[in-house]
């Protein structure tokens, strides 16, 4: 059984947290949005950090900060997590993993030369709070990126993506180069508190993660006629509004049937006055699952049930794709491995998949054997100053992570 070193110390890393907090964050909550100041402030001070232990630090093309510990073999552990956060984010949402992984890394370093090279990554822009595009350069490395689609990006001042990366030394020409960097990954593992209410639920400090959901997101425009409310009889109404309302209560019932989640995130009428019959109706549909099929399934439904009220309320439906990623399920190995950490941390352990797209995913995605620990979210909050963890579910998390470290050294080990 993997123990955990004497060496290591989880309450450290909640002090460094809170030091981080204090550092970049304001009243309203964390601000190291990607490719800004305070951003590079959080980065600078990560850096001071790991200039501490025998690694060697380095930025690759697409913004990405590694630090590598040197092993007897060139494959790699990889260990992951992002600094960057959304505007008044929380004290937690990716610099847990950051943190606690540097914590992992002071305790491998301290015990000599390890098994296998150990490598921490501080993902660039996971949120892609500022231009939209999430898993910036995770998708980089995992090839999965298209530099084009992203050329025209702005913020809501009116910057471009491609000149506030510049200012980093980043170019959109250059940033898949930062696939080399997963070269010799042979596991790669990630710490996240949940952002979701199920360990708290359950009463259970950490859990596994089985994998991250596929998603369906579409646009769909029901079209009627715009009449005046006071003067069209109930039955003579072609409503736009009435169909989308029909089918945004639907979609409960099928994300139930099918155990995936199912939401309609904005809504938008026209003419949108109050005397008026809505002539058009615009709404946004997100389905979310870890089995392909059930997502299918679920999508087919929704296509099915819009055409069927479209049909009740007189009117016309059209569906437009928005985007869409397969589900991607961890290694089942590491996922045995992070389950018994776990229970070897805490007694008890709970396998859950991550509605939240990670950095995980995309490395997932670029072949490399993958899991990631889930630690509880207090009333399943994130994205908001509001987030928090108990301080002592944040200690065990640290130290489940450390048990998973050495169990994957081992199995990396035992596969040469």
């Amino acid at each position: 059984m993997a123990a955990t070193s004497h060496t290591l110390q989880p309450q450290r890393t909640i002090d460094e947290l809170k030091e981080l907090r204090a550092l970049t964050g304001t009243p309203d909550g964390a601000q190291r949005v990607a490719f800004t100041d305070t951003w590079a402030k959080a980065r600078d001070w990560y850096r001071a950090k790991l200039a501490e232990l025998p690694v060697q630090i380095e930025m690759d093309e697409a913004g990405n900060l590694w630090a590598t510990l040197k092993g007897q073999s060139e494959r790699e552990m990889l260990i992951g997590g992002h600094l960057d956060s959304v505007p008044n984010g929380g004290w937690l949402d990716g610099c847990l993993n950051t943190l606690a992984g540097l914590e992992v890394l002071r305790r491998i370093a301290a015990e000599g030369t390890p098994p296998v090279t150990v490598r921490l990554v501080d993902w660039a822009d996971e949120e892609g709070a500022r231009f939209g595009r999430s898993l910036f350069g995770s998708s980089a490395a995992s090839g999965t990126m298209n530099p084009d689609d992203l050329r025209q990006l702005v913020d809501r001042d009116g910057i471009k993506l491609v000149d506030a990366i510049a200012r980093f030394g980043l170019s959109l020409d250059t940033v898949k180069q930062a696939q080399r960097q997963l070269k010799h990954a042979a596991a790669y593992l990630e710490l996240h508190i949940e952002q979701g209410p199920v360990l708290e639920s359950l009463d259970m400090p950490l859990g596994v993660v089985l994998g991250t959901f596929g998603v369906e997101r579409h646009a769909i425009r029901f079209t009627g006629q715009s009449a005046h409310a006071g003067s069209t009889p109930m039955d003579k109404r072609r409503d736009a509004f009435g169909a989308a309302a029909k089918l945004g209560l639907e979609i409960r019932e099928i994300a139930k049937r099918h155990g995936g989640v199912c939401t309609v995130g904005s809504v938008i009428t026209k003419p949108g006055i109050v005397t008026a019959v809505v002539g058009q109706c615009d709404i946004t549909l997100d389905q979310r699952h870890l089995d392909a099929d059930e997502l299918a399934a679920m999508l087919q439904e929704a296509k099915d049930a819009s055409q069927r009220f479209a049909d009740e309320e007189k009117v016309t439906v059209e569906w437009q794709p928005l985007w869409r990623i397969h589900p991607i399920p961890f290694h089942p190995d590491l996922i045995e491995m992070a389950d018994a950490a776990v229970r070897e941390t805490c007694g008890v352990s709970h396998r859950l998949p991550s509605g939240p797209l990670h950095d995980a995913a995309e490395v997932a995605r670029a072949g490399v054997p993958t899991v990631m620990l889930f630690a509880q979210s207090l009333r399943g909050l994130s994205h908001a100053k509001e987030e928090d963890t108990k301080e002592e579910h944040v200690a065990l998390s640290v130290q489940a992570l450390d048990r998973l470290a050495s169990k994957t050294m081992d199995w990396i080990a035992r596969q040469q």
